[in-house]
């Protein structure tokens, strides 16, 4: 799970109707409201995104140990969203299946009261941005003498931040958590290669994951360059992919909004790549909620333009709905089982 406080943005400064002011930069330092006190960087927020983030990890820790999360639960999450819809049917289905092999498991003997069934591990992770907030949170383990960021499990350089000879990396590079690199179409197969050298010159297993964020059209083209430079370098990876990032549009009415139709080509274009280059598709990045919002455009349940203003509720970037969400992963996991057909079909 992700989420962070502080926003990377591409310029320094925003203009509406002849009036300049800082641009918003997550609620770590200003906020979104368009006046001059709301774009003035408070330190005082550091604190408040700090106990917010606490509160948060309580909470799913509550869930994760409490039996929330657990199996036979799974047709008592609400689900009020899949009404009348494929994904609904489709999610049903999956969830009948599921309470079947909670039977089976229970007549072999692994009952639902076991401490397995109904506890759930979960990981964080967010852009290592701010470095005096991330620096602050760094612990040395007594245990192994190495340094850990604990303001999250895994963390990442951005596309904005990810200079060989920049700050972030050099702070990256000093923690032993695992850690992500952000890649657009812009970057250079070499200079890849030499990042990740330096966040991982003993080439730990685990230790990076590439996550790409191109669009469909550039990942076919430039994807398989990087796959390849990796490959010849002995670099052990995982590659994901951010299919978000790469496809962000402006809507008429001014709104940032992501068509559906272009996350769902770049996710395709992904695994495509991968089969044909041999190598190994490692993960999806989604930004998404659960709440039945009207961010980005497209889906089963189509969300259009003229509907982007009902329930746009984010500050940062367009999310993908509940509904939508539900969709794009039952392409994924539809994908997901024809490989495995077809690997068992080779071997």
């Amino acid at each position: 799970m992700a989420g962070q406080f502080a926003k990377p943005r591409s310029d320094t400064f925003e203009e509406k109707d002849g009036v300049k002011l800082p641009c918003y930069r997550g609620d770590n330092v200003n906020g979104d409201a368009f006046d001059l006190k709301s774009r003035t960087p408070d330190p005082h927020r550091l604190i408040r995104a700090y106990t917010q983030s606490v509160g948060t990890l309580n909470l799913l820790r509550a869930f994760a140990t409490g039996g929330y999360a657990a199996l036979q639960r799974v047709n008592q999450w609400n689900l009020d969203f899949t009404e009348n819809s494929e994904q609904g049917d489709r999610y049903r289905e999956l969830a009948s299946q599921v309470d079947d092999a909670l039977g089976f498991m229970a007549a072999a003997g692994l009952t639902i009261d076991h401490p397995i069934m109904t506890t759930t591990e979960f990981w964080t992770s967010h852009e290592c941005l701010h470095l005096p907030y991330e620096q602050s949170l760094t612990r040395l383990d007594s245990t192994s003498g190495l340094y850990y960021d604990c303001s999250a499990h895994f963390l990442w350089v951005g596309e904005r931040t990810r200079q060989l000879d920049g700050a972030h990396v050099e702070f990256l590079r000093g923690i032993a958590n695992p850690l992500g690199i952000k890649v657009s179409d812009k970057m250079d197969p070499n200079e890849l290669n030499k990042i990740i050298d330096i966040l991982n010159p003993k080439n730990k297993p685990g230790r990076i994951t590439i996550i790409t964020r191109m669009g469909a059209e550039n990942m076919r083209v430039k994807l398989p360059h990087l796959i390849r430079a990796v490959r010849r370098a002995g670099q052990i990876v995982t590659w994901v992919t951010d299919p978000m990032h790469g496809n962000t549009i402006k809507a008429p009415n001014g709104l940032k909004t992501r068509p559906f139709d272009a996350i769902r080509a770049e996710v395709r274009a992904f695994f495509d790549v991968h089969e044909q280059e041999g190598s190994h598709p490692g993960g999806v990045h989604l930004e998404m909620t659960g709440q039945n919002v009207t961010e980005c455009i497209g889906g089963s349940r189509t969300v259009t333009f003229d509907d982007l203003g009902s329930r746009y509720h984010t500050h940062c970037d367009p999310r993908l709905n509940a509904s939508q969400s539900l969709e794009l992963a039952f392409i994924i996991a539809e994908r997901l089982r024809k490989r495995r057909i077809a690997a068992k079909s080779f071997h």
